[in-house]
Order: C-alpha cells, then sequence, then structure tokens
C-alpha cells in the first residue's frame, strides 16, 4: 500500500506539471523583479478563501507603488492550481513544501483546511518565511502552543486571517475599559449566526474531482486515512478530522477581537453546548459531524465571563456587548458608546461632564492584509491586528471550547505548563 501511494502521487504530480505547461503558464511576476524592497508572496490552498487571496495580491502586484510580486501558487486539487496560475502569473507547485524552497519567496499566505495550518506555518517559517495565515491558526491548542515557540525562536512577522480586528471600535473598546470608563469587567456577549435551507458548509462539490486530478493522500495530512471522498474535501468544515466547525470558522472572528477590548488574556475555565438541531444532512453520502448550534462559556483568570452564542439554522444572533459592574459598553456607528448602570449613574455623569452617555470614535487600523504588510516591512509584531501572543490566546479558548462540546468535560488551561485539563490548576497545590 505505501508502494502504490508513492506511485499515485508521483504520477499526479507529473500530470500537474503537464497541465500547467500545456496552458502556458510563466512565472510571469517574477520577471520583473528587481528593487530590494519587494515583496514575493506565495499562496498555498486556492480554493474559496484562497481564490480571494490570489486575486487580492495579483491587483496589488499590478501597481508598482505597491512592491508587491506574485511569485507561486500551490494547490493539490489540479484545476484549482492552473486556474491560480493563471490569474496570478505566478509559478505552480503541488507540493507546498517545494514553494517553501523557493528562494524568491519572502511571504506566504496559508488557506488551506485547519488540519494543516499548524504543519504549514511552523515549516514556512523555519524556512524563512512571514505568514499570514487564514483563521483558525490551528486546529489544537497544543499547536497553537508549538506555532507560539516557533514564532519566538525563529522572529517571523506571523498575522492570522480574522479580518474583524482590524475594526478600531475594539481598540477604543480597549482603552477605555482600560482606563476603568465601565468599572470591574463583569461579562460579555459576542455571536456570529447565519441561516440556510441547505446547511451551512454545504459547499458545492466538483463531480469531475478524482484521485487522478486531485492528491487525496495529501489532503489527508495528519487526519485517520479513509478512502477518497469528495465531501470530506470540498466541505471539509463539517467534519471533526479537518475543522471545529462553527467554533474554528466564525468563533475565531468574534472572539479575537473581543479579546482585544477586554485585555487579551488565556482562558481560565471553558465549556460549551449546542449540537446538530436543524442540518442533519439527511441523504448526503457523509453527514456533517460538527453542530449547527452552539454555545461556549469561557471563565477568564481575572473573573469576567465570555459567551459565545451562535447558529447556523437561526440568524438572530447576540450583539457585541460588554458588561461592568458600573457601566454597559456596546458598539455603534464605528465607535463606542458606554452607559451606566442605574446604581452609578450618578457617578457616571460627574465624570463623563454631565453626560448620559459616552461616544468614542473608532481607532483607525489598517486593512488587514496590509497591515501585514507593513509589519513584514517594518519587523514590528506588535503592530500587528492579530499577531501571535493574540492569535495563540484565541486559540487556546477556541481548541478548549470544541474539545470541551466533544468530551462533555469541562475543562481548564494550565498557565503554568501551557496545556489543558480537566483538573483546576488552581485548587492544585
Amino acid at each position: 500500500m505505501p508502494q502504490r501511494r508513492t506511485i499515485r502521487r508521483r504520477s499526479f504530480l507529473r500530470r500537474a506539471g503537464a497541465g500547467l505547461a500545456a496552458v502556458g503558464v510563466a512565472p510571469a511576476a517574477l520577471l520583473a523583479l528587481g528593487a530590494e524592497d519587494r515583496l514575493v508572496f506565495g499562496v498555498i490552498g486556492c480554493g474559496g478563501r484562497g481564490s480571494g487571496h490570489v486575486h487580492d495580491i495579483a491587483a496589488r502586484a499590478k501597481d508598482p507603488k505597491n512592491q508587491i510580486a506574485f511569485g507561486a501558487v500551490c494547490d493539490i486539487y489540479r484545476p484549482r492550481l492552473e486556474n491560480a496560475a493563471k490569474v496570478s502569473g505566478g509559478k505552480p507547485y503541488s507540493d507546498y513544501k517545494k514553494l517553501l524552497d523557493d528562494k524568491d519567496i519572502q511571504c506566504v499566505v496559508i488557506a488551506t483546511p485547519d488540519h494543516w495550518h499548524a504543519r504549514m506555518c511552523i515549516d514556512a517559517m523555519n524556512a524563512g518565511k512571514d505568514v499570514y495565515c487564514e483563521k483558525p491558526w490551528t486546529r489544537t491548542a497544543e499547536e497553537a502552543r508549538e506555532c507560539f515557540r516557533t514564532v519566538q525562536t525563529t522572529r517571523r512577522i506571523l498575522q492570522v486571517g480574522t479580518q474583524h480586528t482590524a475594526d478600531g471600535a475594539f481598540w477604543a473598546a480597549r482603552d477605555a475599559i482600560a482606563a476603568g470608563k465601565i468599572g470591574k469587567l463583569v461579562w460579555s456577549q459576542i455571536s456570529y449566526s447565519r441561516n440556510s435551507r441547505e446547511g451551512e458548509w454545504n459547499y458545492g462539490i466538483d463531480e469531475a474531482s478524482s484521485p487522478e486530478n486531485l492528491d487525496w493522500d495529501s489532503f489527508l495530512g495528519s487526519a485517520p486515512k479513509k478512502p477518497f471522498n469528495r465531501e470530506h474535501f470540498f466541505r471539509f468544515r463539517k467534519y471533526w478530522d479537518y475543522s471545529g466547525g462553527i467554533a474554528t470558522d466564525l468563533h475565531y472572528h468574534k472572539l479575537a477581537p473581543m479579546l482585544i477590548a477586554l485585555g487579551a488574556d488565556f482562558p481560565w475555565r471553558v465549556t460549551s453546548g449546542g449540537g446538530i438541531w436543524v442540518h442533519k444532512d439527511e441523504g448526503h453520502g457523509s453527514p456533517r459531524e460538527v453542530p449547527d448550534t452552539f454555545f461556549t462559556v469561557i471563565d477568564m483568570p481575572k473573573e469576567h465571563t465570555i459567551l459565545l452564542a451562535s447558529s447556523m439554522a437561526n440568524s438572530s444572533g447576540l450583539p457585541d456587548f460588554i458588561r461592568g459592574h458600573e457601566a454597559n459598553l456596546s458598539f455603534a456607528g464605528g465607535g463606542v458608546e458606554i452607559r451606566p448602570e442605574g446604581t452609578f449613574a450618578k457617578e457616571f455623569k460627574e465624570r463623563s461632564g454631565g453626560e448620559d452617555v459616552i461616544r468614542i470614535p473608532g481607532q483607525p487600523r489598517q486593512e488587514h492584509m496590509t497591515n501585514f504588510i507593513s509589519c513584514v516591512r517594518s519587523r514590528k509584531l506588535e503592530d500587528l491586528n492579530c499577531g501571535p501572543e493574540l492569535g495563540y490566546k484565541t486559540m487556546v479558548a477556541i481548541a478548549m471550547s470544541v474539545r470541551a462540546y466533544r468530551e462533555q468535560k469541562v475543562l481548564f488551561w494550565d498557565p503554568v505548563k501551557e496545556e489543558v485539563t480537566d483538573k483546576d490548576p488552581r485548587k492544585i497545590s
């Protein structure tokens, strides 16, 4: 069996190369390189989100003022690889490690299924590349720890691709809360909800896909081995082996900016609930495994609670809202509004110069990819919208929420050992 897999992979790579030669793809973006400060990008994973990055970077590369060039693209599904190469003019690779070996590439965008993020991030940083990795940064808390340590040892610039952290309202909230404008934090709520008839993540399936043009063994990677399955490839977010469902796809978008506002920290205690209440995928060859409705409660070590409530079967979610002992903070008009708790209305009015409501505009932030490019040039990790420290703390809470749901447990984070445990480390002598 191992020998047959090797032959299949080699023949796939030969066919991919032949197909790209036939359509006349050439690394045109590299031909004009010359300036020392020009950044050359490679994109690994050219599916839905990855194709968006291919188009974005290709557009940036067309404007000489950006000093951006498109060097390479990589995908294990040949039609996607061919299309990305046509759009970008980048050199095509079927093996991401060969892209990382390309000395012309300085920055890589990783937009593959979740279970590949950690390995690719670590390999890319060790290869001397700066990394923009789509959320979730990793699939598990342990992987996030190893990725963070790799950032520390390599000193590469790494941005996690959650664009909500570019929302200046959360940065304004951070400063207001740190200044004591709502008093002691008590609890916060965030959610990300959608609704559809067909069920979330039931993306279209290319029936022309087969082991002849899709490297199935490379897709599986570290996941359990199983026969070729189109639904698992094209709808990977429905299955635990590759994704965490709502938590990793959507909660990461909400928790990361909320942690900016609250003061980023690791969780203390996490539990989750929910289930597949509506979209049971009757008639599908591989029904979904992840819940369509998911709730998480995160207790933080500085004694406040975050509630994440989301459903893919009802779009009426909760507004982002932060409750303090003395006042409450809401988000409106690109900024924040702070209103007092009735018990503290008099003190609030005195501190606010007689105002019943404090309105604070959002702080200007760069668009997320632009922010990454700026930080690659400045080498300032601290200026990233969602850099490795925030990414690590967010990922730990997200990964714990998935594990708590699957194991039906209350889980804790041990900040000394940097590991998840079902024992409260604060009660262990």
